[in-house]
């Protein structure tokens, strides 16, 4: 018995010792995959300057209490220091303990919700239209596509002279029509609609691109098989269209509102986040913090990693959820 637990033992401490001197998974990944470690280096190497160093840098700020007046700058041949001091976690409380965070907040969460539902509805309505046979549909479709193709800035603008109280077409149309103008822009309720249609205008054709592809992958097999059954169109739709283009809209439907959530331009060329800072979201509220005024800049950091954290946790669990529910994605 004692000559087996010594082999027992010295088996052991063997195999101990290869896997001590058996290359880790990732050396095992580099030495296999080398070519494609070589070919992602560069863009790896861009993403944590370009976005990394800035992360890091902002979540340092975010713990000071740097400003304008103490942050280190450089005045012809003056170098004047930085004199900030690291204060840990105040920016946190003192934001989530103002209301400004929470209105600003509740209206980013309707604005985000609003949207991104309107872009799904009517991006999936106009997908399921061009996917039919239609007369002129490639015109169609690229008429729909447009809004898209256009620079956001150049939209926001555009939109910024429609609705002009005094010189836009909008309004224009409205007294031909014999009706009173409308100061789109001057009330908090009409401001906020007008931003919500011009997001939406602006992001319904990625939806409608998006979800039109995935029609297109489903097989037609299955919509003859359904019909011969006696599925109506309504049935057909519930049954084969929606559960067939899921994977597809759980994506866009994700990245429809983490764009949305952070769709700085729309909000701050059209409106300028007024009247007064009625229709300021989160994001323009952390920049009117670092660029507006005695310039906070650990303020601003502060915001940012608030809203960084946000989305990341919705993500992760919008992700659990839908493999909870079975989907691979």
């Amino acid at each position: 018995m004692a000559v087996s637990t010594g082999q027992v033992k010295a088996a052991g401490g063997a195999a101990r010792g290869r896997r001590r001197d058996s290359p880790g998974r990732l050396r095992r990944s580099i030495a296999t995959h080398w070519y494609a470690w070589a070919m992602i280096a560069p863009v790896l190497i861009v993403m944590a300057v370009l976005i990394g160093w800035p992360l890091v840098r902002g979540l340092y700020l975010s713990l000071t209490d740097a400003t304008e007046a103490n942050i280190g700058r450089t005045i012809g041949v003056n170098v004047i220091p930085a004199t900030y001091e690291f204060v840990g976690l105040d920016n946190y409380l003192q934001i989530l303990t103002s209301s400004v965070f929470w209105d600003k907040l509740l209206w980013t969460v309707l604005w985000t919700a609003a949207c991104v539902v309107l872009h799904y509805g009517i991006g999936l309505g106009l997908a399921v239209m061009l996917n039919r046979k239609l007369r002129f549909r490639s015109l169609y479709r690229v008429l729909l596509i447009l809004p898209w193709a256009v620079p956001a800035f150049v939209a926001a603008f555009i939109w910024r002279y429609l609705y002009n109280s005094d010189y836009g077409v909008i309004n224009g149309f409205l007294k031909m029509a014999g009706l009173t103008g409308v100061g789109w822009l001057d009330d908090p309720t009409t401001a906020k609609i007008a931003v919500i249609a011009v997001n939406v205008w602006i992001g319904v054709p990625f939806m409608m691109v998006a979800l039109l592809g995935g029609l297109q992958s489903i097989p037609a097999e299955l919509y003859e098989a359904a019909e011969v059954d006696g599925a109506g169109p309504w049935q057909r739709f519930r049954a084969i269209t929606l559960p067939g283009l899921r994977q597809v809209s759980t994506t866009v439907v994700l990245l429809g509102t983490i764009w949305t959530f952070n769709m700085f331009p729309i909000i701050f060329l059209v409106t300028r986040g007024g009247p007064g800072s009625e229709t300021e979201i989160l994001v323009t509220y952390a920049f009117r913090e670092a660029f507006t005024g005695i310039r906070n800049y650990s303020g601003s950091a502060a915001w940012g990693v608030i809203i960084l954290a946000m989305l990341v946790v919705m993500a992760v669990g919008y992700r659990r959820t839908l493999r909870s529910q079975g989907d691979p994605w």
